[in-house]
């Protein structure tokens, strides 16, 4: 399975802020944006990721990120012109994907809670070994604001509705969609919404046709902030500050999570620190190499 994060967009919710720098590469609490979103991809094992961002902003992903050497992993890089919508990462992505399964993902999106690891595993091998679809749910409280399905008294998704008016289910539908190796195909096939944008919400809808949309259910103890708002951004810094702060634990390490997925060992970890150490952040990957070590 190969991952995809889409990180483009205007990001006008996030005016002026967003005037001079992508929203993906705004700060949550002590990390880019866009770390959260590709920890949810590595904690699924997932190693060979495209970034798709806008002409403007892609460089400055490409000067962040690199190639992915230093965390073990593998980063392309490519441009969505103009934003068509979320099921366009798929077609943009196809040559990169060559026949593999996908994880795609939002880059505002941040995914937390004990488990999650095994969560994610799961879903992937349902989707690598069964060719299944899946998708996640996240209780709300209201979700007008969202994309939600339906589910039978067996949990089995039945609908796909975007921002009902009515509360017909409370299962908002997260920004983390496992797709097997014919996504790029389905999202080719489908037309754009009055909206002018090819809706993920319609390539969830063709598989729920065909009997192959599983959701996972994410209740409580797990946390799902879209950080889209200046609202929301400061509530998600203000989350993992709390969480960090209190276990003395990062939240959305890549370098720690490439080390304890033993995508890279001891050696490229201390090289990755020792640069950092004037930075409570590089005394925080010593510190996970010493208590490995001990």
């Amino acid at each position: 399975m190969k991952g995809i994060v889409l990180a483009g967009g205007s990001g006008s919710r996030l005016y002026p802020l967003t005037r001079t720098i992508v929203k993906q590469l705004l700060p949550i609490y002590d990390k880019p944006m866009i770390y959260y979103p590709l920890s949810v991809l590595m904690l699924a094992g997932i190693r060979e990721v495209l970034i798709i961002s806008t002409p403007r902003d892609i460089s400055r992903f490409e000067d962040l990120l690199g190639d992915g050497s230093q965390w073990g992993m593998r980063f392309e890089y490519a441009v969505q012109d103009e934003p068509k919508g979320i099921a366009q990462a798929l077609t943009i992505g196809e040559d990169f994907l060559t026949g593999s399964s996908v994880a795609l993902i939002l880059g505002d999106n941040v995914l937390y809670g004990h488990g999650l690891t095994e969560v994610l595993t799961r879903a992937r091998r349902r989707v690598e070994e069964d060719g299944r679809a899946v998708i996640f749910g996240y209780y709300v409280k209201d979700p007008s604001a969202y994309g939600v399905v339906v589910l039978d008294d067996d949990m089995r998704p039945q609908r796909i509705v975007e921002k009902p008016k009515e509360a017909i289910s409370h299962w908002a539908v997260v920004g983390l969609y496992l797709y097997p190796s014919d996504a790029p195909e389905v999202a080719s096939q489908i037309r754009p919404s009055a909206r002018g944008e090819l809706e993920i919400s319609d390539v969830n809808q063709v598989y729920l046709e065909r009997g192959l949309l599983d959701v996972e259910l994410l209740g409580r103890g797990y946390a799902w902030l879209d950080t889209g708002t200046f609202e929301s951004l400061l509530e998600a810094g203000k989350f993992i500050e709390v969480i960090e702060r209190r276990q003395g634990l990062k939240i959305a390490c890549p370098e720690e999570i490439a080390f304890l997925k033993g995508f890279i060992d001891g050696k490229q970890l201390r090289r990755l620190a020792e640069p950092l150490m004037k930075s409570r952040y590089g005394k925080y990957l010593l510190d996970v190499l010493e208590e490995a070590e001990r």
